[in-house]
C-alpha cells in the first residue's frame, strides 16, 4: 500500500487482485458526523466505487448507531451491466456532515 501525500491530502492507494483481475483502490480519510448525535467518527472512504451515489453497509451504519431514515419508495440497485443486484433494494438511508479538509457538506448516505 503507497500513501500518497500532495497538497497536504494523505490518501492510500492499494492494488488488490479479485479473480485475477488487478484493482486500485484510493481511499482518503474523512469524518462523518451522526446529525442527531452531533459526534463525530474517522473512516477511511474508498473514491471511485463505481456507484453513482453514496453508499453504506448496513452492519456499519447499526455498529455506529446511525439513525435509519425509512425511504418513502425501495431503490432497486443495478449492476454495471445494467442487471439488477441480487441483494435487497435500497430501504434506508442515514444523514450525516462529512468533514475532509475544512470543507463540511450536509448529505444522505443510501444504507446497503
Amino acid at each position: 500500500m503507497d500513501t500518497l501525500k500532495s497538497e497536504g491530502i494523505e490518501r492510500k492507494m492499494e492494488v488488490r487482485k479479485i479473480e485475477g483481475k488487478a484493482l486500485r483502490e484510493v481511499t482518503v480519510k474523512i469524518w462523518l458526523e451522526r446529525v442527531d448525535m452531533q459526534e463525530r467518527i474517522t473512516v477511511e472512504a474508498l473514491l471511485d466505487s463505481g456507484a453513482t451515489g453514496l453508499v453504506m453497509s448496513s452492519e456499519f451504519a447499526k455498529k455506529q448507531g446511525f439513525k435509519l431514515k425509512k425511504l418513502k419508495r425501495l431503490m432497486n440497485v443495478r449492476n454495471v451491466d445494467g442487471l439488477l443486484n441480487k441483494e435487497r433494494p435500497i430501504e434506508n438511508t442515514v444523514e450525516v456532515n462529512i468533514y475532509y479538509q475544512g470543507h463540511r457538506e450536509r448529505t444522505e448516505i443510501d444504507v446497503i
